[in-house]
């Protein structure tokens, strides 16, 4: 399984299933059609390393000047009406907009005054095709991403594309950041016709909601031939597209049918690591070839496995990709956090969006580098992506936004590259060709454009080698040297203020705020920070205030006062996390009680009862293809994978069997991959450790308000202990709450007045500890 580009976009290469997909002969009939448009198609090639610019044409288009038209009219965009104006219009939008005017995505906003006579996904628009006998065209995308923009810039705010669309097509918009459970689908149908897959996407298909044609970006030429050939199929050859859905549909379920295998044992873990030991680049950090993502929960699986085993390789190549990413261009050198991916394998060229779930992720394995090393290199690190995330990801309810565009003024990453001269400017000759030198920028500029394979004078600020270690090279303080390029950052920083920025993302998404409010809680820990477990508590109250339903269940986003559309099974997989991890910062018991209960819900709507494992969506929710049940850990973790492992913690705290009933299910329904693809399912491994280990249960008993306390609480946090759930009991109150659910502690007690810690297995417990260098030694073990 490899991960890899399509126009610009992550896409993930699955291994196409063995199907009557594949051995139709109507499938080979129908694509017999479709031949010409493949070739125009961006995202037909075959190749992964190919896929990453834009196809020939739309290349083309670039060089006779059409795109930089649509980079004008990308930096004109008009903003969205006040919503007293758009509650006067009709329900259509009127003249100037469509129905996605009263959509409260910012992807579908972007869409609202598009000539295309756009619906959102819903039953009007599903109604109005069956009624009027027309195929849908279903756009899906979201709102960083550049291609998405480019495809819209050229097909969907143009005209003749409109006219073509709106006569023979009912057209939907999607945000996959919102409908996750559509985009999986209908990206699993992407992937099955072209063998991979990516955003923007572009599915047709029948109003009972059946593809028989899916594809990516296409450039407006393409658009051109593509609408009205599929609209003449759809009219002509309608028997050929029913068994082409017919195939499509046998192959989805097919590959939904479970992949149960034996049990999953240590050696399943040291495959992982073998398979991650091959693909790794000795060179550059990170694995795999050209493009690279950060694949920060690989690594967190292989500091696991470092702590398992001892293996010093699995902890070199964490700290080497760590860092490797940190020096490059991937990484924002003066405004701090991480961009999407790197298009080259040296991490220099990014794809600019800045995502939540990224921070989150590298922010933590960072975290975990540095509990394990004590390097303050990775302190550091972890320091400043959550400062950036502070300073502009964070909204003033408490919530996490979404995302930054990669785009401003119509350009992907014009925000934040330089040339040479404004560095000088603005610093001064002396401080900006210091800088200059240091960060490795050129006159010519220092790297390629994607689309034209040309230097345009730009410059991406990357690092071939720590600041300490550049310092050492020139005989200097690192101290000093350090002092004196945060200084100059900060005063390019300031000058990058006034440039226009990229488009903010100001939803907030339960499941990524989840991810963050773990990291931070996290932090909080293990930097002994008290202001990350404030801005974790704030997120955590108001997700639970305004993400949360009288009848305890989950909505799946907020923008702007309003909350909306029913939870997938990653709003409750993170969120629950972040609430157990937050547990373990805050002890504050209204958290872990929230994480229980937000658990049992997942259970009893999302649960494969038969088969082990849970669905992606409801039992109640809206009936789509297929009930997806997934596992494949991509750009986030998939919500089995953080299940499990929030299964068997609240097993550990609770003792209720049916915590660990419910994991053992879920390794089961999946144990069959994890044969196959040891890389596949990181995360769930992380839970398999977890099992393995066997998982500690850390009791503190003591005074909270007490210091001797709190330098119990302060030795515990300070180790890198994956396996172990951590449980605090305060003397101030005779019946603490933390009975209720973990009955197992009652008889733990203070020790001869003092706070104590006790080290259990299986809530059995060694003689409880009072000294803090007695617990260092034996967490330390």
């Amino acid at each position: 399984m490899t991960r890899s580009t399509c126009r610009g976009k992550e896409f993930q290469q699955t291994p196409i299933p063995i199907s009557s997909l594949l051995q139709s002969s109507a499938f080979f009939y129908f694509f017999s059609f479709l031949t010409p448009l493949f070739f125009i198609s961006g995202c037909a090639e075959k190749e992964t390393g190919s896929a990453e610019l834009p196809s020939p044409i739309a290349m083309k288009e670039n060089k006779e000047g059409k795109h930089s038209d649509i980079q004008n009219k990308h930096s004109s965009r008009l903003p969205p009406p006040e919503p007293s104006e758009i509650a006067q219009l009709p329900r259509d939008g009127g003249v100037e907009f469509n129905r996605l005017v009263f959509e409260s995505s910012p992807y579908l906003l972007q869409h609202a005054r598009n000539p295309i006579d756009w619906y959102p996904w819903g039953e009007e628009a599903f109604s109005k095709a069956l009624k009027e006998n027309k195929p849908v065209f279903l756009s899906i995308g979201y709102t960083t991403c550049h291609w998405c923009h480019v495809m819209e810039h050229e097909s969907f705010e143009d005209d003749e594309v409109a006219e073509l669309m709106n006569k023979d097509y009912i057209c939907i918009k999607v945000d996959r950041e919102e409908r996750p459970d559509v985009d999986n689908v209908y990206m699993s149908v992407t992937q099955m016709m072209t063998g991979q897959g990516g955003w923007p996407m572009t599915v047709i298909m029948s109003p009972e909601k059946v593809p028989f044609f899916a594809g990516t970006y296409f450039p407006k030429s393409s658009m051109i031939q593509l609408i009205p050939h599929f609209a003449n199929i759809w009219k002509k050859e309608r028997n050929k597209v029913t068994e082409v859905g017919n195939a499509i549909m046998q192959s989805l379920n097919e590959m939904q049918a479970n992949q149960a295998g034996g049990d999953l044992n240590a050696s399943h873990l040291d495959a992982c690591f073998q398979a991650l030991l091959t693909d790794y680049d000795s060179q550059y950090g990170g694995f795999g070839n050209k493009p690279k993502f950060p694949t920060a929960h690989t690594l967190s699986f292989l500091l696991r496995y470092h702590k398992r085993t001892g293996e010093k390789k699995a902890l070199e190549i964490v700290k080497h990709s760590l860092q490797k990413i940190h020096q490059g261009g991937v990484y924002d050198q003066v405004g701090m956090g991480i961009h999407r991916y790197s298009v080259d394998e040296e991490w220099l060229v990014p794809h600019f969006e800045k995502m939540l779930y990224d921070q989150a992720l590298f922010a933590q394995a960072n975290l975990e580098c540095f509990q394990i090393t004590k390097s303050e290199y990775f302190a550091q690190t972890t320091k400043e992506i959550l400062s950036y995330v502070i300073r502009d990801l964070t909204s003033p309810e408490g919530g996490f936004y979404s995302a930054e565009d990669a785009d401003s003024e119509g350009e992907e990453g014009k925000f934040y590259v330089w040339t040479e001269s404004e560095v000088i400017e603005i610093l001064g000759i002396e401080d900006g060709s210091f800088f200059n030198e240091t960060y490795r920028f050129e006159k010519e500029g220092n790297f390629l454009d994607e689309a034209t394979h040309q230097k345009n004078g730009t410059n991406i600020p990357h690092l071939r080698k720590s600041l300490d270690e550049i310092a050492q090279e020139k005989n200097q303080s690192p101290q000093e040297f350090r002092d004196k390029i945060d200084s100059l950052k900060a005063t390019l920083f300031a000058a990058r203020k006034k440039r226009i920025h990229p488009q903010k993302d100001d939803k907030v998404l339960t499941d990524w705020n989840g991810l963050m409010i773990s990291t931070f809680a996290q932090a909080a820990k293990a930097l002994d920070q008290d202001k990350y477990l404030k801005i974790a508590q704030n997120a955590a109250d108001f997700c639970l205030s305004e993400l949360r339903l009288p009848n305890g269940r989950l909505l799946k986003r907020w923008r702007r006062g309003k909350a909306g559309l029913p939870a997938h099974l990653e709003d409750y997989a993170f969120f629950s996390q972040g609430l157990i991890d937050l547990y373990e910062a805050s002890f504050d018991i209204q958290y872990l009680k929230a994480a229980i209960e937000l658990v049992d819900l997942t259970i009893v709507h999302f649960e494969d009862q038969e088969k082990g494992g849970f669905f992606l969506t409801a039992d109640d929710g809206e009936k789509l293809l297929i009930r997806a049940k997934e596992i494949y850990d991509g750009a986030i973790p998939s919500g089995n994978s953080v299940m499990a492992l929030n299964l068997l913690r609240i097993n550990k705290i609770t003792g209720n069997k049916k915590y660990l009933t419910s994991a053992e299910n879920l390794f089961s329904a999946f144990s069959g991959f994890i044969e196959k693809n040891p890389q596949g399912a990181e995360v769930l491994l992380h839970a398999l450790d977890f099992a393995l280990a066997p998982a500690k249960e850390i009791v503190i008993v003591g005074d909270p308000s007490m210091d001797d306390t709190k330098e119990l609480i302060r030795e515990v946090n300070q180790h890198f202990l994956p396996a172990k759930v951590v449980l605090f009991r305060s003397t101030q109150v005779t019946n603490p709450e933390i009975l209720e659910f973990a009955p197992f502690i009652t008889t733990h007690r203070l020790v001869d007045g003092k706070p104590a810690v006790y080290i259990c297995e299986n809530q059995t417990c060694q003689q409880p500890e009072v000294s803090a260098e007695k617990i260092r030694e034996l967490l330390g073990k």
